[in-house]
């Protein structure tokens, strides 16, 4: 009798343990016929909470191997910038790279797949040979939806073809003061531009499908990457411009400035949103419970997850990391789902770890972020499709994603003078002619051209740092081949009187900086570039083309100059400022910011009752294609 009950019982036991697995994919979480949410509760029944803390973290792939993968089950990887498997490394080699560490990631208990990020903020910048495209400001010149779109399409498949399916992008801030150094990743002053160009989104992620719930996050397919918007919230109008400082502004300008574009993110199912190192009234964010639980997720129900920033929880504290075990305390409690960690797991772990066993960060604070890390995950396809492949490789760097960027760098520029005085417009420039003069410090730099974020996190002062055609290179291919073009730095000024020159393309800007290296106070073309306007223009016809991620103080050099054209950071795709120059195609961006006339001006953003711009907030001047 008693072996009959064990049978009976045995029996039981193997029918229940049935019930829960799919006799063909295993379990409930592995089986992509079930509903996301059921997958999720099947999975996280299963996990321990040490397995869940690991899900919460992001490390930097230099601090990691497969085999930590494999035994702590880490939820994601990123690469920083400058971070790549070697220098010049192919496609294959990222692919290669990504898929090792996906199969530590396989290899573990439960194999959850591991979710590899980058930023790719003006294409996948940090990938040699990848299309570089402009810098936010440029497309916010554009006033072009669709465009960024594309753009945002063509990066997906461009990170897709190194074997990573999510990116740190868009940067939806508004920036109100160019004295910040982030200002070029922001697409305008004007909160209405930012969330027009949302539409990045969907290039970047794919269309919603139909009916789909507000606030949930989608990425439609292999050839998509899950986005993010960022740095929430208010990071384009600390104090002074100073980058991380403090936004002093009230809950009406808090929403009305910087929050549409999370809105219109969220309504596009953004995947992720990214916390900013800055404050709001003396709050930093990265603890601000207030405005990531109750408001980003309960009132505008966002349910894909909220990543910290760089060191961000460390930074909640001066000096930073000085109580990071307090710092996390908070940030967590606050709504932070994935901690960007990047380099100690370990600490984070045990920190967290002990927090939830004395109570102090609840379960379901856990589960939720758990939940959420898991939900992108699914809907993104990663548990059936968690290994990259070749089969991308070709995309990047194509001859269409160039020619879609050099179309955007001829859309994003703005012309700001053309001929003056009674004196006829310089531009449209003749093609055919006897000589000309190419000067500055920008016209045969693809590194300058291209600004920071672009195979270094500070960008570099050289031309060979990636595939790509300078300023010169698309005046040379635009002229006629019997003109002569004469290239010359910083010719002096007997040089230019004694050569007889038709006329001059002067290309001066900044040197290349991201981030708090670019907080500038001054804002004036350096040294070098201002010696460049006046030796050349003082003694030639000029047009100025000016590189740059912001307006800078141009006023005392504007007579010297016939034309001035505001180029912002046009990256790879240099020919398309001589597609305009030479009148291949009309100038029709327009000011995406005001351009001052002094810094002491500043901050001074359209719709201030004191507006008085050099070109006002929209301005540009349009001419005909030839």
């Amino acid at each position: 009798m008693k072996s009959t009950t064990l049978g009976l019982f045995v029996l039981l036991l193997f029918r229940v343990v049935a019930m829960a697995q799919n006799p063909e994919t295993g379990p409930i979480y592995k089986d992509p016929t079930r509903p996301i949410n059921m997958r999720i509760r099947n999975l996280m029944s299963q996990m321990t909470l040490e397995e869940k803390i690991s899900q919460m973290a992001q490390l930097e792939r230099l601090a990691t191997t497969p085999e930590m993968m494999r035994d702590l089950s880490i939820g994601s990887l990123l690469s920083g910038g400058g971070s790549f498997p070697r220098e010049r490394a192919t496609p294959e080699e990222w692919v290669d790279m990504v898929n090792s560490f996906q199969n530590g990631s396989l290899s573990s208990r439960l194999g959850i797949p591991m979710l590899y990020g980058i930023d790719a903020v003006h294409g996948h910048n940090n990938v040699y040979k990848a299309t570089i495209f402009p810098h936010n400001i440029g497309l916010g010149a554009t006033r072009d939806p669709e465009l960024v779109k594309r753009i945002g399409a063509a990066t997906a498949l461009e990170a897709r073809a190194t074997g990573i399916p999510y990116v740190f992008a868009p940067c939806v801030a508004v920036c109100r003061n160019p004295k910040w150094g982030r200002c070029y990743e922001s697409y305008s002053e004007d909160p209405n531009v930012v969330k027009h160009m949302t539409e990045i989104i969907r290039g970047l992620q794919g269309e919603l499908p139909p009916n789909s719930r507000k606030g949930v996050p989608y990425v439609n397919g292999k050839d998509k990457v899950a986005a993010c918007a960022k740095h929430f919230v208010g990071d384009g109008g600390t104090n002074n411009g100073i980058n991380e400082n403090n936004t002093i502004i009230d809950w009406h300008g808090l929403l009305s400035i910087h929050m549409p574009g999370y809105y219109h993110s969220i309504i596009k199912g953004v995947s992720t949103i990214m916390v900013s190192y800055s404050s709001w009234n003396g709050k930093k964010m990265h603890a601000n419970r207030n405005l990531i639980t109750n408001f980003l997720k309960g009132t505008l129900r966002f349910r894909g997850f909220v990543i910290s920033d760089w060191h961000g929880v460390d930074k909640i504290v001066y000096p930073q990391h000085a109580n990071y075990s307090d710092s996390l305390l908070k940030a967590v409690n606050a709504g932070i789902d994935m901690v960007m960690v990047p380099y100690n797991h370990t600490e984070f772990s045990e920190i967290l770890i002990s927090h939830v066993k004395n109570n102090l960060i609840p379960m379901s604070r856990i589960n939720d972020a758990v939940r959420r890390i898991l939900r992108v995950k699914f809907a993104m396809g990663l548990f059936e499709n968690p290994m990259a492949d070749y089969s991308y490789v070709h995309h990047l760097g194509s001859q269409a994603h160039r020619d879609l960027a050099r179309m955007a760098v001829r859309k994003s520029l703005v012309l700001l003078k053309n001929g003056d005085n009674g004196d006829g417009p310089l531009l449209p420039l003749p093609k055919k002619t006897s000589r000309i003069l190419v000067a500055g410090t920008h016209a045969n730099n693809l590194g300058l051209q291209c600004g920071g974020w672009t195979i270094s996190w500070q960008g570099l002062n050289t031309n060979n740092l990636t595939a790509g055609s300078t300023i010169l290179n698309g005046i040379t291919s635009a002229v006629d081949p019997s003109t002569e073009i004469v290239y010359s730095e910083n010719p002096d000024p007997d040089f230019v009187k004694q050569n007889n020159f038709s006329y001059a393309i002067v290309v001066v800007g900044e040197p290349t900086y991201a981030e708090t290296a670019g907080d500038n106070a001054e804002l004036t073309i350096p040294e070098s570039g201002q010696t460049t306007i006046k030796n050349v223009c003082g003694n030639a016809k000029c047009v100025v083309v000016l590189v740059s991620g912001r307006p800078l103080v141009v006023e005392p050099y504007l007579p010297q100059m016939d034309a001035l054209v505001a180029a912002w950071l046009p990256g790879s795709e240099g020919q398309g400022v001589a597609d305009a120059l030479f009148g291949d195609y009309g100038f029709t961006g327009k000011l995406p910011r005001t351009w001052f006339k002094t810094v002491d001006q500043l901050p001074m953003v359209v719709g201030d009752d004191k507006y008085d711009p050099l070109f006002p907030f929209g301005f540009g001047l349009e001419t005909q294609p030839n």
